[in-house]
């Protein structure tokens, strides 16, 4: 395939590619010489599961393998003993050794459910950033000002709030970019949470001689509460869960993450999921959720998972279609949660609170199928949440932010 036909395919699916013309030019280069572009992914082993949100990017550079390039997967060995603090508003704890350990060791065999091992290269970032002596630190740190890493948003705002920054953090903006630096990558792919880390990798080779990758920035997948998906959030839906949890969890999804969700984590074609967007919302989600635990799974499981959550479904008598509301944030406490007989009201359910409460008391409430007696209990809303008084009042409540 040519470079514009290239350039084309990849483009799709990607927020920006910084800068274009550089990729381009790349591209053009490696037709005319035969030589695969290296194209980097970095990943901190926080916990054992890779989730949905990972294949997001995981699919992007299965399509830059597809058309001859190599891919470079980095497992952060070394990075998350510091701690990325991308996104963080307070310093993230380092992980032992131990636990570094336990998450990489499932890593590259999950990873593989995407990729083609044959194209991938594996490496390790404590093979090149623990022998650094603590002058060529210092050496590296040099090559960029404090005032540059305060742009970082999370910084920036932490700093002007008053709270700490430890110097650790600092550094592993800077290990992140020498992995750059070390691997001579042409391009590196990441989430917008990651562009400053990915930009700063750019500035470092161009320092060290070598020449400037291209950042590409996927999009972020939401996660089931409607915030990133993350793994220390605990929002995800991880790739290596049975097919059941993995079909369960995304039909908790909001309707309104669905056209994200087809696009970003299965094969289907534009036209296709136009098709079933159009259609009844309950049955494109079903779809969506057989799609993906085929992907990870295999067809007889889709069949199987779906066959359960039907019977589940029906079961409670709950119907297909029923309103939704939208219960905005300010509704909520800090943590994410509300009183029952407050989101009875929000929900149309009840006309007041006291209402509600004698609903509660009279054994009438369920709250996904399960019967709440609590007045005083509290809720998180997190994905979908299916409200119910009596046999036939349903509603179907979703936070608004």
């Amino acid at each position: 395939m040519n470079a514009q036909d290239q350039l084309a395919r990849l483009r799709l699916g990607v927020n920006t590619i910084i800068p274009e013309d550089d990729l381009r030019a790349k591209l053009e280069r490696s037709v005319r010489d035969g030589r695969p572009l290296s194209v980097k992914l970095g990943m901190d082993p926080t916990a054992p599961d890779l989730h949905l949100g990972h294949t997001v990017v995981l699919r992007k550079l299965r399509d830059f393998q597809r058309l001859g390039h190599e891919v470079v997967l980095i497992i952060g060995d070394f990075t998350a003993s510091i701690g990325d603090p991308s996104g963080r508003s307070e310093t993230r704890p380092p992980l032992t050794p131990a636990q570094i350990e336990q998450a990489a060791s499932t890593y590259q065999a999950q990873c593989f459910q995407v990729l083609d091992p044959e194209h991938t290269r594996v490496v390790y970032n404590s093979e090149w950033l623990a022998p650094l002596g603590f002058a060529e630190v210092i050496q590296l740190t040099s090559k960029y000002t404090v005032a540059r890493l305060l742009e970082r948003d999370d910084f920036a705002n932490r700093f002007a709030a008053g709270h700490a920054i430890s110097v650790h953090e600092l550094l592993y903006s800077f290990c992140q970019a020498y992995d750059s630096v070390h691997l001579r990558c042409d391009v590196e792919l990441g989430g917008n949470d990651q562009l400053f880390n990915i930009l700063m990798g750019r500035d470092l080779q161009r320092e060290y001689g070598v020449e400037p990758q291209v950042a590409m920035i996927m999009p972020i997948l939401i996660g089931r509460d409607g915030v990133k998906m993350s793994k220390s959030l605990g929002n995800y839906i991880g790739i290596s869960e049975p097919a059941q949890s993995i079909f369960d969890k995304l039909m908790a999804i909001s309707d309104a993450m669905m056209p994200d969700y087809f696009r970003l984590t299965t094969d289907l074609p534009a036209a296709a999921i136009a098709e079933l967007l159009a259609g009844h919302p309950l049955e494109a989600k079903k779809r969506l959720a057989a799609e993906i635990v085929t992907i990870y799974h295999d067809a007889a499981a889709a069949a199987a998972a779906r066959q359960r959550w039907e019977t589940v479904f029906s079961q409670r008598e709950t119907p297909a279609d029923i309103p939704t509301a939208l219960i905005p944030a300010a509704e909520l406490d800090e943590h994410g949660r509300i009183w029952l007989p407050k989101l009875l009201c929000a929900a149309g359910l009840a006309q007041g609170t006291r209402e509600a409460r004698r609903f509660i008391e009279q054994g009438a409430v369920r709250v996904n199928g399960d019967k709440i007696d609590d007045t005083d209990a509290e809720l998180a809303l997190e994905g979908e949440t299916i409200l119910q008084i009596g046999r036939r009042r349903f509603a179907r409540v979703e936070r608004g932010d």
